[in-house]
């Protein structure tokens, strides 16, 4: 197959990884795999010495006529079967460059994170009219879909995975030397978020009902984020905040912490709790679309409502003091991150709805 993806962001954030992961699987496993990207790009860099073809694209509007061009451009030299969109911009311009061009690709839209732009009836009707077919990253997402109007036989689910190898990206003597630099000692405890900024001032909001002494750990955001709350709040508890960090030094981080949690209520999937899963490290979330299909009825994770930060609390001190449910989770989770959770399952089911619509 010949298959085109397209995204006007990938930079630093998990849908970036996943659509490297993705498109360099396709073609290890023989397909011609282009994928249009800024040149700028974190997505574009990642992709270099692989054998996915970049094509350095730009991305002013939704509208624009030199991306549609440009779209037109890579199909017809590339004879590209399938065009993937996996970002809003794209989106609008995938449809766009098939309509205006009579292009005669398969188009298939991406959606990883709760839509903000469906629902409406004009909406949903360029989506569906527009679209051979959607997929979503997760079941709970896909139900989001079809509340929001559209219909249910349009939508495919394929969940993300990670590659194994990944997990052995982990080096002890970094992790170490990452425990000097911020100051971890053995026997501190440490909680905290791998995320870029998705309301992780619920953890903070959170920390008055534990009491005792924990660190808190932010990678992926700015250093004092959150000093105004914790100034508000009263709270003495030490946060760390690592900044923004390459994907590949990222799997360093897990190890610093005694739970991961992600308090998004964005995420399709969450994918940084499923690699937080394959290091062993317990995790939380909260009670949303993707990650409670990750979370699997909490018997590889714990969740709670969005804004519930009392809940939250309560199973940070599950997770940190009863030994008996911690290891059950950290058991359940690494089997569900290196067994079901695989970037070989991804590509595979992505190969496999690939050649479904063209047949």
């Amino acid at each position: 197959m010949n298959i085109l993806f397209l995204t006007y962001q990938g930079d630093l954030a998990g849908s970036t990884n996943s659509i490297a992961y993705l498109s360099n699987g396709l073609a290890e496993r023989g397909h011609r795999v282009v994928v249009g990207c800024r040149a700028a790009s974190l997505l574009y860099r990642l992709l270099e010495n692989t054998k996915v073809i970049r094509f350095p694209m730009t991305f002013k509007s939704k509208i624009s006529r030199a991306s549609i061009r440009q779209i037109k451009q890579v199909v017809e030299q590339h004879n590209i079967q399938i065009i993937n969109a996996q970002s809003s911009k794209d989106r609008y311009l995938s449809i766009f460059a098939k309509w205006r061009h009579r292009l005669p690709s398969k188009i298939v839209h991406t959606r990883r994170q709760t839509p903000k732009s469906v629902g409406g009836f004009l909406q949903n009707w360029f989506y569906v009219k527009g679209t051979d077919k959607i997929v979503t990253v997760s079941a709970q997402l896909k139900k989001t879909f079809i509340e929001k109007g559209i219909p249910a036989e349009h939508i495919h689910v394929i969940y993300n995975g990670i590659p194994k190898e990944k997990f052995e990206q982990v080096s002890t003597k970094k992790v170490a030397a990452l425990r000097q630099k911020f100051g971890i000692q053995v026997g501190d405890k440490v909680i905290g978020s791998i995320s870029r900024l998705k309301k992780q001032a619920q953890i903070v909001r959170a920390l008055p009902y534990l009491k005792e002494n924990i660190k808190v750990l932010f990678v992926g955001i700015e250093n004092g984020t959150f000093d105004d709350l914790k100034k508000d709040l009263g709270i003495k508890n030490e946060i760390i905040y690592a900044g923004k960090i390459e994907s590949t030094a990222i799997m360093n981080y897990y190890p610093l912490l005694d739970i991961q949690i992600l308090a998004s209520t964005m995420d399709g999937f969450g994918l940084v709790l499923v690699e937080a899963m394959g290091l062993g490290i317990p995790v939380i979330g909260t009670r949303c679309e993707g990650i409670i299909d990750v979370l699997e009825d909490q018997k590889n994770g714990l969740w709670f409502e969005d804004g519930n930060v009392e809940a939250l609390a309560n199973h940070i001190k599950t997770i940190l003091y009863d030994k008996e449910q911690r290891q059950a989770l950290i058991e359940n989770g690494y089997r569900a991150a290196r067994e079901r959770f695989t970037v070989a399952q991804t590509v595979l089911n992505y190969e496999r709805f690939f050649t479904s619509i063209l047949d």
